[in-house]
C-alpha cells in the first residue's frame, strides 16, 4: 500500500474530542461559527494497481474514470489520518509569526510543492457531499489531473479541498435546499479563504521585492463543481468588500465552472459573477445539455436555467476572457454530473492548466460559432 496526501480547508465542525486530530467532520458548521476556518492536510493508505485501474479505465471509448476511482478512494478516506494546523491567532491580541498562523503555515507547504514543479487548483465540491465524499472525489481529481495522458508529465497538480457543510443526505429534495442554505452561509468562509491567500501572495512578493524570498513561478487555479459554484458566488460580496471599489486581485490562472448549479445569466454585467472574471486569467465553463441534476435544479426546485446546462444565456454579453465548452456530446450515456472527473473533460482542464492554445489541435474541442464557445469531441 501506498500513501497519498490532500490538503484542506473546511468549515465543518470536527468530530472527536480532538478539533486538531479529528476523527473527521460532520454536516454542521463550526461550533466557533460559519465562518470560522480549519486549514490542514490527511493521510490515507491507497493501492496503486487499484487507482491505475481506474485511469487506465475504458469508459464511452475513453479512457480514465474518475467517478469510479473517486469511489475507491471513498472507501480508504475512512481511516484517512487528519492534522488540522493549530492556529495562535484567535489567541493573540499581536502580530504573530507565518509559523503560528494555520493559513500561512499550509500556504507555505504548497509554496514548497510549488517550487518543485507543481501548479495548485483549488476545488470547491457540489451538492449532497459528505466529508467522506468530499476527499474522494478531491484525491480523485488529484490523480486525473497527474496522469500521463499525453501531458507534461514533469508539472504535477496539487489540489486543496475546500469543504462545507453540504448534507450528503439521501433525500434529494429537502437535503438540496439544505445544502443551498449552507453553501449560501459558506460563502462568507469561501471569501475569507480567497483573501487569506491574497495577503499570503502579496507577502511573497513583497519579500520577493526585497529579495528575501524567490517566487515560485507556478499558477493557482481554481475548480468548483455543481453548487460549490453557488458558494463561490456567495464569496464575491467579501472580496469585493475588501476591493474598496478596485479591481479584484488576479488570484488564478484558470476558473473552472463545472455543471455550475447558478443562473445562466450570472456572469453577465452587473450580475452577481459579473466581476469574477477579474479573479483570473481565463475562466472556463463546462456545460452538458443532458444532465439530470441541472434539470432538476431547474424544473422541480424552481431555480431559473442553469448555467452547467446550457452555458451563459447570452455569450456575447459576458467578458471576452470567458469560454465556454459543450460537453453534452460526449459525456451522454457515460456520466452527467460529475463529467469533470472524466476522460476527455478533465483533459481539457489539464491542457489549460498547462497553457495550451485553446485551438490547439491536441486538444478534442471543435469552435462553434461563438468566438469563445467550443464542443468537446
Amino acid at each position: 500500500m501506498n500513501e497519498a496526501t490532500l490538503y484542506f480547508a473546511t468549515n465543518r465542525r470536527h468530530q472527536g474530542a480532538d478539533r486538531w486530530h479529528p476523527d473527521g467532520y460532520g454536516k454542521k458548521f463550526s461550533k466557533d461559527g460559519k465562518q470560522n476556518l480549519r486549514f490542514g492536510e490527511l493521510t490515507m493508505k491507497v493501492d496503486n494497481n487499484k487507482i491505475d485501474d481506474c485511469l487506465e479505465s475504458q469508459s464511452g471509448g475513453r479512457t480514465g474514470d474518475g467517478e469510479k476511482l473517486s469511489g475507491y478512494l471513498k472507501k480508504q478516506a475512512k481511516t484517512a489520518i487528519i492534522t488540522a494546523y493549530e492556529d495562535e491567532t484567535a489567541l493573540s491580541t499581536k502580530p504573530i509569526p507565518d509559523r503560528q498562523n494555520a493559513s500561512a503555515r499550509m500556504f507555505r507547504k504548497l509554496k514548497l510543492e510549488m517550487e518543485n514543479a507543481a501548479d495548485v487548483v483549488i476545488y470547491i465540491h457540489g451538492y449532497n457531499v459528505d466529508w467522506i465524499d468530499a476527499m474522494g472525489a478531491a484525491l480523485s481529481l488529484q490523480y486525473m489531473l497527474n496522469r500521463k495522458n499525453g501531458s507534461d508529465s514533469s508539472r504535477k497538480v496539487i489540489v486543496v479541498l475546500f469543504s462545507w457543510p453540504s448534507d450528503g443526505s439521501i433525500m434529494p429534495y429537502a437535503a438540496y435546499w439544505s445544502d443551498r442554505i449552507d453553501a449560501r452561509c459558506s460563502g462568507v468562509a469561501m471569501g475569507r479563504a480567497i483573501l487569506k491567500l491574497q495577503d499570503f501572495l502579496l507577502s511573497l512578493h513583497r519579500n520577493a521585492r526585497r529579495k528575501t524570498e524567490r517566487l515560485c513561478e507556478r499558477e493557482i487555479h481554481l475548480l468548483c463543481h455543481s453548487m460549490g459554484n453557488f458558494v463561490l458566488q456567495k464569496a464575491l460580496p467579501t472580496l469585493l468588500q475588501h476591493s474598496k471599489g478596485r479591481a479584484l486581485a488576479r488570484i488564478f490562472q484558470h476558473v473552472f465552472l463545472c455543471a455550475a448549479d447558478v443562473a445562466d445569466d450570472v456572469l453577465e454585467r452587473n450580475q452577481p459573477m459579473g466581476r469574477l472574471h477579474e479573479t483570473c486569467e481565463n475562466l472556463s465553463i463546462y456545460y452538458n445539455k443532458g444532465d439530470l441534476a441541472m434539470h432538476i435544479s431547474d424544473y422541480t426546485k424552481g431555480q431559473s436555467d442553469r448555467l452547467g446546462h446550457s452555458g451563459n444565456a447570452n455569450p456575447r454579453a459576458v467578458h471576452n476572457k470567458i469560454h465556454q465548452m459543450d460537453c453534452s456530446k460526449i459525456v451522454k450515456g457515460v456520466v452527467e454530473h460529475s463529467y469533470y472527473l472524466w476522460a476527455t473533460v478533465n483533459n481539457d482542464i489539464r491542457h489549460s492548466i498547462e497553457g495550451k492554445d485553446f485551438d490547439d489541435p491536441s486538444r478534442r474541442r471543435k469552435r462553434l460559432s461563438g468566438s469563445n464557445e467550443w464542443a468537446l469531441t
